[in-house]
């Protein structure tokens, strides 16, 4: 009987602290890292570290946005220069780029010229950083 009350005290105060270290100090959501550059001409410049997932710029440009420029939820984003595959940055404005059309996509793209979305919308990619292990 006395192991038993030991088991249960033991688990009751180890369960905590097991429920706070998964997904945060094991590691298993790793936040998306991206660095914003401005550039001249209202252009900023998203490299991301560590992956090249479209969702990946999207995040660094919207929380970019809204957190340091101060820009509403409603404001649009547009791509003004694609993903290049050497380079590994993607251009961002809060205008449509000259010449470009407004391209409106349900896939989530850093490839076109003139795709866009909200700064909410974008942002919100941030959020949706889980590894996904295929379970």
């Amino acid at each position: 009987m006395r192991f038993i009350k030991l088991a249960c005290l033991l688990v009751a105060l180890v369960t905590p602290a097991v429920s706070q270290a998964v997904g945060y100090g094991v590691g298993a959501r790793p936040a998306f890292r991206t660095t914003v550059t401005p550039l001249t001409g209202g252009i900023y410049e998203v490299a991301a570290i560590g992956t090249s997932a479209p969702v990946a710029y999207w995040c660094g440009i919207g929380d970019y946005a809204i957190r340091t420029l101060r820009t509403s939820a409603t404001q649009r984003i547009y791509i003004s220069k694609p993903y290049e595959r050497g380079v590994r940055t993607v251009q961002f404005s809060l205008t449509p780029p000259a010449g470009a059309e407004d391209v409106t996509t349900y896939s989530v793209t850093v490839k076109t010229v003139g795709a866009n979305m909200t700064a909410g919308s974008a942002q919100g990619y941030c959020y949706d950083n889980v590894i996904d292990f295929g379970f």
